[in-house]
C-alpha cells in the first residue's frame, strides 16, 4: 500500500484541475458513494444512487462543475488520512503552522436518508478552516437556485433545482458568483458539524441528522460487518478493505453490485476509452458473489440472488449483460457535452453501448456463481431453478454464436475462448445441479453438450505452434482472461496446455511486471491502441502461480502489487507503470475481488505440504 505520510496538495490547491486517480478516497452508505480529495474537496458525488446524475462533478472537470471543499485556509497545510477502524468513515489530519485540525467525512448508515456529514474537530492550537460549496446537479448542467433556510435556529441553505433539492446546515454560507463560501476557526476541543441532504423537490425540507447517534451507528455497522469476515493470513488488511468496497459498491436496498463507483475515469489519459461502470454486470456481480460467499457471507449472496432472479425474469432471449441498480434495462450510453472530463479525457459518458451486446460468457458466470451458492447452503426456490433452466434452454441454441468476449470488444464479433470456456462451465454447473443436488434436467442432454463444447475448444482453441489457448479461435494471439480456466474447473492449473498458455501470457502481455489484458488492436477491440496494465489480470496471474506450484512467483507478484492500493487501500482498474498513477474507473470491484482470490490462493497454496517453485 502506498505510504499514508504528509501529503502536501500544492499542485493542485486551487482545484482548477482533477487530483490524480489514487489522491481520492470513497465514503459510502451503500446506497452511493463520494469521491473525497486530498485537498478536503469532494470532486463527485452522484444521489440518492451511484447511477443518479452527479451534484459535484470536479472530478470530470474542475471546482465549476460542483465541489465542496472543506479544509484550512492555509494552502502550505499537509494532511493525512485514515479510515476509521474498518469503515468508510474517512479521518483526514490537517497540520498548519498554527495547529492541527480533524475533517471526519462520512455518510451515515442505515437512516433510510441521502445525507452527508463533514465534522471538523480542533486538535491543537487553532486553524482557519474555509468551506467552498459548488453545487451543479444534473451533471453540471444545472445551477440550482438557493435560499437561506429559514425558521431553523441554525444555519443553512436550501438549493433547488428540478426534481433535487438539498439542505446544508452548518457555519453561515456567503453568496459569491454561483458559489457559496464561509471561514470559521477551530481550537483545542472546538468541533463544527456540517452536514448535506439530499432530497425529491417536491418533498419537505427533511430535519436535521442527529450527527453523533449517526456516526455511532455507522462507525458500529460496518466494523461488524467487517468482523464477520471469514480471512487469516497474509495481506489482511487489504482483504478486509477488499471485501468492505464490495459491501459499499452494493446497492443495500436492492441488493445490486455496481462495477465502480465513477463514470469516464480514462483508461489511457487524454484518450477516449471512457467508460461508465456504475451499474451491475451479471459478470462482475456474479464473481463477486463468489469472493463474499467464500468469506462467510450468505445472507449477501442471497440478496444477490434475489436481485439477479428479478432482473434477467422474462425471456431468456431478453438477458443483458448489464442492468441498472433496480434491474433497469435501458441504459443507451450518451455523451454529456457539460463536463470536459477528467483531465480533457473525452468524452464523458452516461450509459453504456455494450448493455446491447451478446456476451456468452455471462451466463457461465452466473451459473457458476449461483452454483456456489448452493454449495453454501443457499436453497434454490420453486423460482431459481426453472429459471436457470430457461438460461440454459437459451445457451442450447445459441453457444455457437461468435460474441464481444469478456472485454466487451466493439471491433467484430468472434469465437473468443473464454466465452466458449465459460459456455463450458454453464453446462457443467447445470450438469452438477443434477447429479451434486437432485435437480431435474436433461442430464444426457447437457453432458453432452459440455463434451461437445470442450471438443470444439481443444480443437479450435488452441494454438499448436505456440503451445498455448488463443484469445479467439484461429488466431495466435493470447488475452489474459485464459487465466480463468483453472479457476472455473475447465483444466487444472499445472496441466500442459495451460503451462504453455501462461508462458505464452508472460512472453506477450507482461509489462514492467504488469499484466495487461490483451495487445490492444483496432481490428481486435475496435478502439484506438493503447491503455495500462489491467489489475485484475495481475492478480489472476498471482492465482495461477500460487495454484500450479509456483509460490515464489505468486508473493514476488503479489508483493509488487500490495504497493498499488492507494493509502487508504483503494484499487482502480488499470495502472500506468510510467507515471506511478492508478487509471481508469475507482473503486473497481473487479480488481479487489480479484486480490482477494489471489491472496486466498497464496493462503491455500502455503498450506499445501509440497511446493514446487520450478517453471
Amino acid at each position: 500500500m502506498r505510504s499514508s505520510g504528509p501529503y502536501s496538495d500544492a499542485s493542485w490547491k486551487y482545484g482548477r484541475m482533477a487530483l490524480n486517480i489514487e489522491d481520492y478516497a470513497l465514503i459510502s452508505d451503500c446506497h452511493s458513494g463520494a469521491m473525497v480529495g486530498r485537498n478536503g474537496s469532494i470532486d463527485w458525488l452522484c444521489l440518492p444512487r451511484y447511477d443518479s446524475a452527479s451534484l459535484f462533478g470536479a472530478l470530470l472537470g474542475n471546482e465549476d462543475h460542483g465541489r465542496w471543499l472543506v479544509r484550512p485556509a492555509d494552502l502550505d497545510a499537509t494532511c493525512e488520512r485514515e479510515y476509521i477502524g474498518d469503515t468508510f468513515i474517512l479521518k483526514t489530519t490537517w497540520t498548519t503552522e498554527t495547529g492541527v485540525a480533524e475533517v471526519i467525512d462520512f455518510m451515515p448508515h442505515g437512516d433510510g436518508r441521502a445525507d452527508l456529514v463533514r465534522l471538523v474537530r480542533g486538535v491543537s492550537g487553532s486553524v482557519e478552516m474555509t468551506q467552498d460549496l459548488r453545487i451543479r446537479f444534473s451533471y453540471a448542467s444545472t445551477v440550482p437556485w438557493v435560499r437561506q433556510l429559514q425558521d431553523e435556529p441554525v444555519n443553512g441553505l436550501i438549493a433547488v433545482a428540478g426534481p433535487d433539492a438539498i439542505v446544508v446546515r452548518g457555519p453561515h454560507l456567503r453568496p459569491s458568483d454561483h458559489r457559496h463560501t464561509s471561514d470559521f476557526t477551530v481550537s483545542d476541543g472546538d468541533r463544527v458539524d456540517i452536514q448535506m441532504t439530499w432530497y425529491p423537490s417536491h418533498r419537505p425540507t427533511p430535519s436535521a441528522t442527529d450527527v453523533d447517534k449517526a456516526f455511532e451507528q455507522t462507525e458500529e455497522w460496518w466494523n461488524k460487518w467487517a468482523k464477520a469476515c471469514s480471512h487469516e493470513g497474509p495481506y489482511y488488511s487489504d482483504v478486509i478493505r477488499s471485501m468492505l468496497v464490495l459491501r459499499a459498491l452494493t446497492h443495500e436496498t436492492t441488493g445490486g453490485i455496481v462495477a465502480a463507483a465513477t463514470t469516464s475515469l480514462p483508461e489511457s489519459f487524454g484518450g477516449n476509452r471512457n467508460w461508465d461502470y456504475r451499474y451491475v454486470w451479471l459478470r462482475d456481480a456474479s464473481l463477486a458473489l463468489e469472493v463474499l460467499l467464500s468469506h462467510g457471507y450468505e445472507n449477501e449472496a442471497e440478496q444477490w440472488r434475489l436481485w439477479l432472479l428479478r432482473a434477467i425474469a422474462g425471456d431468456p432471449n431478453d438477458v443483458q449483460i448489464m442492468y441498472g441498480l433496480a434491474g433497469e434495462r435501458y441504459l443507451p450510453e450518451r455523451v454529456l457535452p457539460s463536463l470536459p472530463g477528467y483531465r480533457d479525457s473525452t468524452p464523458v459518458r452516461v450509459g453504456n453501448a455494450a448493455v446491447a451486446q451478446f456476451q456468452s460468457d455471462v451466463i457461465g458466470e452466473v451459473m457458476v456463481a449461483l452454483h456456489a451458492a448452493r454449495v453454501a447452503g443457499v436453497e434454490e426456490t420453486q423460482f431459481s431453478w426453472p429459471l436457470q433452466r430457461a438460461l440454459m434452454a437459451f445457451l442450447e441454441q445459441n453457444w455457437h454464436r461468435p460474441d464481444q468476449g469478456l472485454w466487451e470488444m466493439r471491433g467484430p464479433a468472434r469465437e473468443f475462448t473464454h466465452s466458449r470456456v465459460m459456455v463450458w462451465a454453464a453446462f457443467d454447473r447445470a450438469v452438477r445441479g443434477i447429479t451434486e443436488f437432485g435437480l431435474e434436467g436433461p442430464l444426457k442432454r447437457w453432458e453432452a453438450m459440455r463434451d461437445r463444447v470442450r471438443r470444439d475448444i481443444e480443437d479450435r482453441g488452441f494454438s499448436v505452434s505456440r503451445n498455448s489457448y488463443t484469445q479467439f479461435f484461429g488466431s495466435e494471439q493470447v488475452d489474459a482472461s485464459l487465466l480463468v480456466l483453472p479457476q472455473v474447473g475447465y483444466c487444472e492449473p499445472d496441466d500442459p496446455r495451460m503451462l504453455g498458455t501462461v508462458a505464452a501470457i508472460e512472453e506477450d502481455l507482461l509489462r514492467d511486471g504488469l499484466l495487461m489484458r490483451y495487445i490492444t488492436h483496432a481490428s481486435v477491440d475496435g478502439l484506438p491502441p493503447g491503455e495500462h496494465p489491467f489489475l485484475a489480470c495481475s492478480y489472476w496471474l498471482v492465482e495461477q502461480y500460487a495454484t500450479s506450484g509456483r509460490m515464489d512467483d505468486a508473493k514476488k507478484l503479489m508483493d509488487r502489487l500490495a504497493e498499488l492500493p492507494n493509502d487508504v487501500g483503494l484499487l482502480s482498474e488499470e495502472y500506468d507503470v510510467h507515471s506511478g498513477h492508478q487509471a481508469g474507473n475507482t473503486p473497481q470491484a473487479f480488481s479487489h475481488l480479484a486480490l482477494v482470490r489471489a491472496v486466498d490462493a497464496i493462503v491455500a497454496g502455503s498450506q499445501s505440504p509440497t511446493q514446487s517453485v520450478a517453471k
